[in-house]
Protein backbone atom coordinates (compact mmCIF):
# COMPACT_ATOMS: atom_id res chain seq x y z
CA UNK A 1 0.00 0.00 0.00
CA UNK A 2 0.95 3.56 -0.62
CA UNK A 3 2.51 5.55 2.16
CA UNK A 4 5.71 4.74 5.32
CA UNK A 5 4.31 3.26 8.04
CA UNK A 6 5.79 3.97 11.67
CA UNK A 7 6.41 2.09 14.43
CA UNK A 8 2.73 3.24 15.58
CA UNK A 9 1.41 2.39 12.61
CA UNK A 10 0.88 6.09 11.23
CA UNK A 11 0.24 6.04 7.78
CA UNK A 12 2.04 8.66 5.67
CA UNK A 13 0.02 9.59 2.26
CA UNK A 14 1.18 11.97 -0.06
CA UNK A 15 -1.51 12.91 -2.73
CA UNK A 16 -1.12 15.88 -5.54
CA UNK A 17 -3.15 18.14 -7.45
CA UNK A 18 -2.68 18.82 -10.99
CA UNK A 19 -0.78 21.96 -10.88
CA UNK A 20 2.50 21.05 -10.29
CA UNK A 21 3.09 17.10 -9.92
CA UNK A 22 6.88 17.57 -10.79
CA UNK A 23 7.48 19.06 -7.07
CA UNK A 24 5.20 16.09 -5.88
CA UNK A 25 7.51 13.38 -8.21
CA UNK A 26 10.58 15.34 -6.30
CA UNK A 27 9.61 15.12 -2.26
CA UNK A 28 8.01 11.50 -3.04
CA UNK A 29 11.62 10.85 -4.09
CA UNK A 30 12.51 12.38 -1.10
CA UNK A 31 10.54 10.62 1.17
CA UNK A 32 10.67 7.10 -0.73
CA UNK A 33 7.13 6.57 -1.33
CA UNK A 34 4.40 6.74 -3.97
CA UNK A 35 2.18 9.71 -4.60
CA UNK A 36 -1.30 8.22 -3.81
CA UNK A 37 -3.14 7.25 -6.86
CA UNK A 38 -5.93 9.54 -7.47
CA UNK A 39 -8.21 10.35 -10.12
CA UNK A 40 -8.80 14.06 -11.11
CA UNK A 41 -10.68 15.54 -14.29
CA UNK A 42 -12.83 18.46 -15.36
CA UNK A 43 -16.61 18.20 -16.09
CA UNK A 44 -17.65 19.51 -19.56
CA UNK A 45 -18.62 23.00 -17.60
CA UNK A 46 -15.37 23.10 -15.60
CA UNK A 47 -16.22 21.42 -12.78
CA UNK A 48 -14.22 19.43 -10.92
CA UNK A 49 -13.69 15.73 -9.68
CA UNK A 50 -11.67 14.22 -7.66
CA UNK A 51 -11.74 10.80 -6.17
CA UNK A 52 -8.48 8.48 -4.40
CA UNK A 53 -7.81 4.87 -5.93
CA UNK A 54 -7.09 3.73 -2.15
CA UNK A 55 -8.27 3.61 0.95
CA UNK A 56 -7.36 7.08 3.32
CA UNK A 57 -9.10 6.44 6.38
CA UNK A 58 -7.15 6.84 9.53
CA UNK A 59 -3.92 8.21 7.56
CA UNK A 60 -1.92 11.17 8.03
CA UNK A 61 -2.11 12.97 4.17
CA UNK A 62 -0.58 15.82 3.16
CA UNK A 63 -2.00 17.12 -0.29
CA UNK A 64 0.05 19.02 -1.89
CA UNK A 65 -1.02 22.11 -4.43
CA UNK A 66 0.82 24.82 -5.82
CA UNK A 67 -1.37 28.32 -6.32
CA UNK A 68 -0.35 28.97 -9.61
CA UNK A 69 -2.12 30.21 -12.87
CA UNK A 70 -5.10 29.50 -13.61
CA UNK A 71 -5.05 30.21 -9.62
CA UNK A 72 -8.42 29.98 -9.11
CA UNK A 73 -8.90 26.80 -10.84
CA UNK A 74 -6.09 24.92 -8.57
CA UNK A 75 -7.31 26.65 -5.26
CA UNK A 76 -10.89 25.15 -5.90
CA UNK A 77 -9.24 21.46 -6.82
CA UNK A 78 -6.80 21.87 -3.79
CA UNK A 79 -10.31 22.59 -1.36
CA UNK A 80 -12.14 19.80 -2.87
CA UNK A 81 -9.16 17.33 -2.72
CA UNK A 82 -9.04 18.50 1.36
CA UNK A 83 -13.09 17.93 1.40
CA UNK A 84 -12.99 14.51 -0.40
CA UNK A 85 -10.14 13.38 2.40
CA UNK A 86 -11.95 14.50 5.52
CA UNK A 87 -15.14 12.99 4.30
CA UNK A 88 -13.04 9.58 3.39
CA UNK A 89 -12.29 10.19 7.50
CA UNK A 90 -8.49 10.78 7.36
CA UNK A 91 -7.17 11.06 10.17
CA UNK A 92 -5.06 14.19 9.92
CA UNK A 93 -5.19 16.51 6.62
CA UNK A 94 -1.95 18.83 6.14
CA UNK A 95 -2.66 21.53 3.08
CA UNK A 96 0.46 21.67 1.51
CA UNK A 97 0.53 24.87 -0.53
CA UNK A 98 4.29 26.00 -1.23
CA UNK A 99 3.10 29.06 -2.69
CA UNK A 100 0.06 29.99 -0.95
CA UNK A 101 -2.46 32.32 -3.22
CA UNK A 102 -3.79 35.62 -2.31
CA UNK A 103 -0.92 35.75 0.17
CA UNK A 104 -0.36 39.27 -0.84
CA UNK A 105 -3.68 40.59 0.36
CA UNK A 106 -3.42 40.03 3.53
CA UNK A 107 -4.65 43.44 5.26
CA UNK A 108 -6.99 46.10 3.87
CA UNK A 109 -4.94 49.25 2.82
CA UNK A 110 -8.73 51.54 1.62
CA UNK A 111 -11.72 51.35 2.48
CA UNK A 112 -14.00 48.62 1.28
CA UNK A 113 -11.70 46.29 0.36
CA UNK A 114 -11.02 42.26 1.11
CA UNK A 115 -9.00 40.42 3.06
CA UNK A 116 -8.28 37.78 1.16
CA UNK A 117 -5.35 35.77 2.74
CA UNK A 118 -7.67 35.32 5.43
CA UNK A 119 -10.80 34.04 3.76
CA UNK A 120 -8.39 31.53 1.78
CA UNK A 121 -7.56 30.17 5.78
CA UNK A 122 -11.28 29.92 6.60
CA UNK A 123 -12.09 28.09 3.16
CA UNK A 124 -9.63 25.73 4.32
CA UNK A 125 -10.32 25.28 7.29
CA UNK A 126 -14.20 24.71 6.70
CA UNK A 127 -13.15 22.39 3.79
CA UNK A 128 -11.54 20.29 6.94
CA UNK A 129 -8.14 21.28 6.90
CA UNK A 130 -5.86 20.69 10.57
CA UNK A 131 -2.28 22.19 9.42
CA UNK A 132 -1.16 24.19 6.62
CA UNK A 133 2.08 23.78 5.34
CA UNK A 134 3.58 26.93 3.08
CA UNK A 135 6.89 28.41 2.06
CA UNK A 136 7.61 32.11 2.48
CA UNK A 137 4.50 33.72 3.08
CA UNK A 138 4.16 37.05 1.85
CA UNK A 139 3.72 38.09 5.78
CA UNK A 140 4.00 36.14 8.56
CA UNK A 141 0.98 37.51 9.87
CA UNK A 142 -0.80 35.17 7.84
CA UNK A 143 0.19 32.63 10.12
CA UNK A 144 -2.43 33.57 12.44
CA UNK A 145 -5.52 33.52 10.15
CA UNK A 146 -5.50 29.93 10.26
CA UNK A 147 -6.98 28.62 13.53
CA UNK A 148 -4.50 25.81 14.06
CA UNK A 149 -1.01 24.92 13.18
CA UNK A 150 0.94 26.72 10.69
CA UNK A 151 4.31 25.37 9.31
CA UNK A 152 6.14 28.28 7.69
CA UNK A 153 9.33 27.11 6.15
CA UNK A 154 11.81 29.36 4.09
CA UNK A 155 13.70 28.58 0.83
CA UNK A 156 16.82 31.19 2.58
CA UNK A 157 18.65 27.80 3.30
CA UNK A 158 18.31 26.55 0.03
CA UNK A 159 18.90 30.24 -1.84
CA UNK A 160 21.54 31.06 0.42
CA UNK A 161 23.64 28.38 0.00
CA UNK A 162 23.73 28.60 -3.87
CA UNK A 163 24.67 31.92 -4.22
CA UNK A 164 27.54 31.28 -1.04
CA UNK A 165 29.56 28.78 -3.44
CA UNK A 166 29.54 31.29 -6.41
CA UNK A 167 30.31 34.89 -4.43
CA UNK A 168 33.24 36.61 -2.66
CA UNK A 169 31.38 37.09 0.28
CA UNK A 170 33.28 40.07 1.65
CA UNK A 171 31.89 41.93 -1.29
CA UNK A 172 28.54 41.31 -1.25
CA UNK A 173 25.82 43.92 -0.04
CA UNK A 174 22.12 42.03 0.83
CA UNK A 175 19.60 44.32 -0.46
CA UNK A 176 15.72 44.63 0.61
CA UNK A 177 13.87 45.95 -2.03
CA UNK A 178 10.80 47.64 0.46
CA UNK A 179 10.48 48.00 3.87
CA UNK A 180 8.23 45.15 4.24
CA UNK A 181 11.23 42.69 3.25
CA UNK A 182 13.70 44.01 5.91
CA UNK A 183 13.17 41.80 8.56
CA UNK A 184 13.95 38.63 5.46
CA UNK A 185 17.05 40.02 4.26
CA UNK A 186 18.17 40.83 8.34
CA UNK A 187 17.92 37.11 8.15
CA UNK A 188 20.14 37.02 5.00
CA UNK A 189 22.45 39.07 6.43
CA UNK A 190 23.04 37.02 9.78
CA UNK A 191 23.85 34.63 7.66
CA UNK A 192 26.21 35.86 4.79
CA UNK A 193 27.78 38.15 7.30
CA UNK A 194 27.56 40.70 4.69
CA UNK A 195 25.98 44.40 5.11
CA UNK A 196 21.97 45.78 4.50
CA UNK A 197 20.91 47.73 1.91
CA UNK A 198 17.14 49.42 1.81
CA UNK A 199 15.36 50.57 -1.04
CA UNK A 200 12.43 52.89 -0.22
CA UNK A 201 10.04 53.31 -2.69
CA UNK A 202 6.47 54.01 -3.35
CA UNK A 203 3.49 52.55 -5.55
CA UNK A 204 1.51 54.31 -7.56
CA UNK A 205 -1.98 54.25 -5.60
CA UNK A 206 -4.05 54.12 -9.26
CA UNK A 207 -1.49 51.22 -11.27
CA UNK A 208 -1.28 48.09 -10.18
CA UNK A 209 2.16 46.50 -9.81
CA UNK A 210 3.62 50.72 -10.59
CA UNK A 211 6.60 51.25 -8.69
CA UNK A 212 8.35 54.36 -8.28
CA UNK A 213 12.08 53.67 -6.71
CA UNK A 214 12.97 56.98 -4.31
CA UNK A 215 16.34 56.43 -3.06
CA UNK A 216 18.99 53.71 -1.56
CA UNK A 217 20.14 53.67 1.75
CA UNK A 218 23.42 51.65 2.76
CA UNK A 219 26.90 50.93 1.02
CA UNK A 220 26.11 49.51 -2.81
CA UNK A 221 28.85 51.34 -4.80
CA UNK A 222 31.69 48.80 -6.06
CA UNK A 223 29.56 45.89 -4.86
CA UNK A 224 27.90 42.83 -5.68
CA UNK A 225 23.81 43.26 -4.65
CA UNK A 226 21.76 40.30 -3.79
CA UNK A 227 18.10 41.73 -3.81
CA UNK A 228 15.82 39.73 -1.79
CA UNK A 229 11.51 39.35 -2.58
CA UNK A 230 9.66 36.54 -1.45
CA UNK A 231 8.37 36.60 -5.01
CA UNK A 232 8.99 38.15 -8.80
CA UNK A 233 5.66 38.34 -10.28
CA UNK A 234 5.92 41.20 -13.37
CA UNK A 235 9.38 41.98 -12.96
CA UNK A 236 8.98 45.79 -12.32
CA UNK A 237 10.07 45.92 -8.88
CA UNK A 238 13.09 43.62 -8.91
CA UNK A 239 14.36 45.51 -12.47
CA UNK A 240 13.71 49.17 -11.26
CA UNK A 241 15.79 48.19 -7.61
CA UNK A 242 18.77 46.76 -10.17
CA UNK A 243 18.47 50.19 -11.85
CA UNK A 244 18.54 52.07 -8.74
CA UNK A 245 21.31 50.36 -7.42
CA UNK A 246 23.40 50.53 -11.04
CA UNK A 247 23.01 54.70 -10.02
CA UNK A 248 24.28 54.39 -6.99
CA UNK A 249 27.47 52.57 -8.34
CA UNK A 250 26.77 49.05 -7.61
CA UNK A 251 29.42 46.54 -9.78
CA UNK A 252 26.77 43.70 -10.66
CA UNK A 253 23.10 42.81 -8.87
CA UNK A 254 21.90 39.42 -8.27
CA UNK A 255 18.06 39.32 -8.07
CA UNK A 256 16.87 35.73 -5.41
CA UNK A 257 13.20 35.34 -5.04
CA UNK A 258 11.27 32.15 -3.50
CA UNK A 259 8.31 32.18 -5.63
CA UNK A 260 8.86 32.71 -9.61
CA UNK A 261 5.85 33.63 -10.72
CA UNK A 262 6.75 35.26 -14.15
CA UNK A 263 3.85 37.02 -15.42
CA UNK A 264 3.06 38.76 -18.38
CA UNK A 265 6.53 40.77 -18.81
CA UNK A 266 8.64 39.53 -16.21
CA UNK A 267 10.87 37.32 -18.62
CA UNK A 268 11.69 40.09 -21.64
CA UNK A 269 12.26 42.86 -18.30
CA UNK A 270 14.90 40.53 -16.64
CA UNK A 271 16.29 39.25 -19.61
CA UNK A 272 17.32 42.50 -21.01
CA UNK A 273 17.90 43.97 -17.71
CA UNK A 274 21.45 44.52 -16.05
CA UNK A 275 20.65 42.23 -13.70
CA UNK A 276 23.73 38.81 -13.75
CA UNK A 277 21.21 36.24 -12.63
CA UNK A 278 17.87 35.36 -11.28
CA UNK A 279 17.59 32.73 -8.44
CA UNK A 280 14.46 31.41 -8.02
CA UNK A 281 13.07 28.12 -6.22
CA UNK A 282 10.37 25.65 -8.06
CA UNK A 283 7.86 26.43 -5.78
CA UNK A 284 5.65 27.35 -8.60
CA UNK A 285 6.14 25.89 -12.03
CA UNK A 286 8.47 27.37 -14.21
CA UNK A 287 6.95 26.57 -18.03
CA UNK A 288 10.29 26.04 -20.82
CA UNK A 289 8.67 29.22 -22.66
CA UNK A 290 9.83 31.48 -19.43
CA UNK A 291 13.25 29.92 -18.83
CA UNK A 292 15.67 31.98 -20.22
CA UNK A 293 19.53 32.21 -19.79
CA UNK A 294 20.14 34.16 -16.63
CA UNK A 295 17.43 32.04 -14.32
CA UNK A 296 18.59 29.03 -12.44
CA UNK A 297 15.47 27.50 -10.70
CA UNK A 298 16.64 25.34 -7.47
CA UNK A 299 14.25 22.88 -5.84
CA UNK A 300 12.72 23.24 -3.00
CA UNK A 301 11.47 19.59 -2.91
CA UNK A 302 14.36 18.20 0.15
CA UNK A 303 13.18 21.38 2.32
CA UNK A 304 9.05 20.49 2.26
CA UNK A 305 10.14 16.53 2.58
CA UNK A 306 11.98 17.22 5.43
CA UNK A 307 9.21 19.25 6.76
CA UNK A 308 6.01 16.88 6.08
CA UNK A 309 8.91 13.96 7.67
CA UNK A 310 8.96 16.06 10.69
CA UNK A 311 5.22 16.78 11.12
CA UNK A 312 4.43 12.66 10.38
CA UNK A 313 7.25 11.89 13.12
CA UNK A 314 5.98 14.38 15.60
CA UNK A 315 9.73 15.80 15.47
CA UNK A 316 10.92 19.08 15.37
CA UNK A 317 10.42 21.63 12.37
CA UNK A 318 11.65 24.78 14.16
CA UNK A 319 15.03 24.77 12.48
CA UNK A 320 13.27 25.09 9.26
CA UNK A 321 11.37 28.10 10.61
CA UNK A 322 14.24 30.49 11.40
CA UNK A 323 15.47 29.54 7.94
CA UNK A 324 19.43 29.33 9.41
CA UNK A 325 19.08 24.97 8.88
Amino acid sequence: MTGITAANQKKLLLLSGRSHPELTDEIAACLGVEPTPTTLYDFANGEIFVRFLESVRGCDAFVLQSHTAPINRWIMEHLIMVDALKRASAKRITVVAPFFGYARQDKKSRGREPISARLMADLFLTAGADRIMAVDLHTAQIQGFFDGPVDHLFALPILASYLEDQLDLARVTVVAPDAGRVRVCERWTDRLGCPLAIIHKRRDPDVANRVRVLEVVGQVAGRTCIIVDDMIDTGSTIVNAAEALFEQGAAKVIATATHGVLSGPAVDLLKNSRISEVVVSNTLPILNEKRFDKLTVLSIAPLIARAISEVFSDGSVTSLFDGQS
